[in-house]
């Protein structure tokens, strides 16, 4: 069979469309993965957010032009920066991090500014262990990566003057009084829902399905099979729901554990979560086998059933996105019809009526009477404080981790940052170290994309500040002017990092001619833009230089762990007795496969980001194992609706497979083939495995079939697989 081509586009339209796909975002990634995830993403726009960021620290702002006392403008920045370490969720973990981003930060203002007087040996030193601790805050959460990184730029801003101690004890207090304020403001006055964000992850799931089930539409009616547009399509969208998946998962378990019990709203987003996740299976094998039969009358009777399923599952999801109940009487004609006519293609027919049953669930559960009944948490439980903090701590403390690696590189480039700004002290030089600390990321990749969308931001940005500034002639028309940046700044956060920054930038330009009077904006543009650009390029150049983590390394140790998950999702299929069981064990190793997938693809991609990394040998050759592994698992998802792949006569391949994965997984010697007819339910995916075999072990196929005779058809192609150049994504 033909080798599964990660690289090459189909014609004509279908190309144009395959190319427009591959451009990711931050919560979707593409499906080519040589791009970097820059694409904007519209539907993250949070203008109730910007509007409560911009009124928690506006309102100190025009108190300050009121009374004209300065420690009002510290308490202002403070309201400002605790904004960006809420990153929603659970209230009490957000009450948390804020709490503590509030003490911590004064402390640390104040702290550094007493001790600045004292000069470079001790100054530098404690900057830079504190620049390591921030830096390691993120094995924690998302939300102590963002109070770390924030606590970064609070460090820099306090090295620019001494105190004395009066004015270190106004600092702290006014900047935890700023911070509490805004927190204040966020959990208490200004609450927003609290089940919102978990709901809108699980509407964004269905929405997901959608756009899969849509885009399969589109390649049944392809005139021929195209390998190329189904790689493509498994590894944009596949890998884009399982993500989804996993992101409400642990926001649906993160607000029950807050609460120690499952409320009813909880209960109903883990039901619609577990209903998409078996409808999400079930697609991957309806797509499978559209891709191994291609016959005209099944491809007919798929997009038929295609065309009806996506509608239904565009209005639940948008029924759980505005969180209104809806009509099921009026519903259910068009759910039942869903799998009307599919008794031509059997194993077809499963998988359509088992799709319709969870879509019928999730249309169920968004009507007054799809509430089940609160109770304990059964999943996870409350984590004790020794779990919660130390554990991770201890987990990472080894150089085996990036993200202490990263801790470390961050640290030692910020030493000579810092001797630098604070000997050629001046009013913008604490933009270097930030920008150094904030652009570096654990990955390579990630750091180079950081550092263009920071650079691309801050230069357009910038423009966009100094002709704000210069038409805002008063304290009163920069204040108004700020709160709007505000505004928009904080609600395109989520959209993507270098639209945030751009809309950032002007909010600084901005904010520094209103607390430093005296400079000209198009000064504070130039000085921004010329230590935004030195600090891009330093952190880029620290990650190939500082602990690097080279992504052929990683692959290899993802690719391990992927045929380590498909082997035992292939027992669970294959080799599970049929039960209660057995459905258990399937639905946990496919969830463990395709995370550990979408591990390997994320590796990958920043692989073929990282200088000369692309072109490895491993790199090459995990690109189509890759691909070869998202089939055998489709495949092993169909055979779990397929009856005849139970027969005792097939034993002997079951048992093959299955050992074969492992034995790649492991490192041993791959298991002899058996001397018998494979049968006609496991020909596809022995051949899989025959693929799989010569692209990662060409000698071990050869040995095997100089030993059994020629193996028709699949197994000979993959030995001359083997052979061959790999062509890159």
């Amino acid at each position: 069979m033909p080798a599964p081509s990660p690289t090459a586009s189909p014609p004509g339209p279908a190309r144009r469309r395959w190319n427009a796909a591959g451009r990711g975002s931050l919560n979707r990634p593409g499906s080519d993965l040589r791009r970097l995830p820059t694409g904007l993403d519209l539907r993250n726009v949070r203008l109730v957010e910007g509007v409560r960021a911009a009124f928690a620290f506006g309102v100190v702002i025009l108190l300050n032009i009121w009374i004209q006392w300065a420690p009002l403008l510290t308490m202002a920045l403070a309201a400002n920066l605790a904004c960006f370490c809420d990153n929603g969720g659970p209230m009490r973990a957000r009450l948390r991090v804020l709490t503590a981003f509030s003490v911590l930060g004064g402390l640390l203002w104040a702290g550094l500014g007493l001790i600045q007087p004292l000069g470079l040996p001790v100054v530098v030193p404690v900057a830079c262990a504190l620049i390591f601790a921030c830096s390691y805050a993120r094995v924690w959460s998302v939300q102590a990566q963002s109070a770390g990184n924030v606590l970064v730029v609070v460090l820099c801003i306090a090295l620019d003057r001494p105190l004395t101690p009066e004015q270190a004890a106004v600092t702290a207090l006014m900047f935890a009084a700023g911070g509490l304020w805004a927190t204040f403001l966020a959990l208490v006055i200004w609450r927003l829902h609290p089940y919102r964000p978990a709901h809108r992850a699980v509407a964004e799931v269905w929405h997901n399905l959608a756009r899969l089930c849509g885009d399969l539409e589109r390649l049944v009616v392809l005139p021929e099979p195209d390998t190329a547009a189904f790689d493509g399509h498994a590894r944009g969208h596949r890998r884009g729901v399982r993500a989804s998946i996993e992101t409400a998962r642990t926001m649906i378990l993160d607000l029950a554990r807050s609460r120690e019990r499952v409320s009813d709203r909880t209960a109903q987003a883990l039901l619609r979560l577990e209903s998409a996740e078996q409808i999400f299976s079930a697609l991957i094998a309806v797509g499978e086998l559209i891709d191994s039969r291609p016959d005209a009358r099944r491809r007919a009777l798929a997009k038929v059933f295609l065309r009806r399923l996506r509608p239904l599952l565009v209005t639940i999801a948008r029924a759980i996105r505005d969180d209104v109940n809806l009509d099921l009487d009026r519903l259910e004609h068009s759910i039942a019809r869903v799998a009307e006519g599919l008794s031509e293609d059997p194993t077809l027919a499963r998988l359509a009526e088992r799709i319709v049953g969870r879509v019928r669930i999730g249309a169920k559960l968004s009507t007054p009477e799809g509430y089940r009944p609160g109770g304990t948490l059964t999943e996870g439980g409350s984590l004790d404080r020794w779990t919660r903090y130390v554990g991770p701590l201890r987990q990472n403390f080894t150089l085996a981790s990036p993200n202490l690696r990263h801790a470390l590189r961050a640290s030692a480039v910020a030493a000579p940052a810092l001797a630098a700004t604070l000997t050629y002290a001046g009013a913008f030089t604490h933009w270097l170290v930030m920008t150094v600390v904030l652009t570096m990321q654990p990955f390579y990749a990630a750091t180079w994309q950081r550092a263009l969308e920071r650079i691309g931001g801050t230069v357009l940005g910038g423009l966009v500040g100094a002709v704000l500034a210069y038409y805002a002639t008063s304290p009163l028309a920069e204040a108004g002017l700020i709160l709007v940046l505000s505004i928009v700044g904080f609600a395109a956060r989520q959209i993507s990092y270098g639209f945030f920054v751009t809309c950032l930038t002007p909010l600084v330009v901005l904010l520094v001619e209103l607390l430093e009077p005296g400079h000209s904006s198009w000064e504070i543009v130039a000085m921004r833009g010329g230590f935004t650009v030195l600090g891009g390029v330093i952190a880029v150049a620290s990650c190939l230089v500082l602990w690097p983590i080279w992504e052929p390394d990683q692959v290899r140790q993802e690719l391990r762990r992927a045929l380590k998950a498909q082997a035992g999702l292939a027992e669970a299929v294959l080799r599970a007795p049929p039960g209660e069981g057995r459905e258990t064990a399937i639905a946990a190793q496919s969830r463990e496969a395709g995370l550990a997938l979408n591990d390997l693809e994320a590796a990958l991609s920043r692989a073929l980001q990282q200088p000369r990394a692309g072109s490895h040998p491993e790199v090459e050759s995990a690109l189509v194992a890759d691909a070869t592994l998202r089939r055998i698992s489709a495949r092993l998802i169909v055979l779990r609706h397929a009856p005849e792949a139970a027969a005792p006569e097939a034993e002997p391949w079951r048992a093959w497979i299955t050992a074969t994965l492992a034995a790649l997984g492991a490192d041993r010697p791959v298991p002899e083939r058996p001397a018998l007819d494979r049968g006609q339910s496991l020909v596809r995916l022995v051949s899989q495995v025959d693929l799989l075999v010569g692209t990662l072990r060409p000698g071990e196929i050869r040995a095997g079939t100089a030993a059994v005779g020629a193996v028709p058809g699949p197994a000979n192609g993959a030995t001359g697989l083997a052979d061959r150049p790999v062509p890159h994504t």
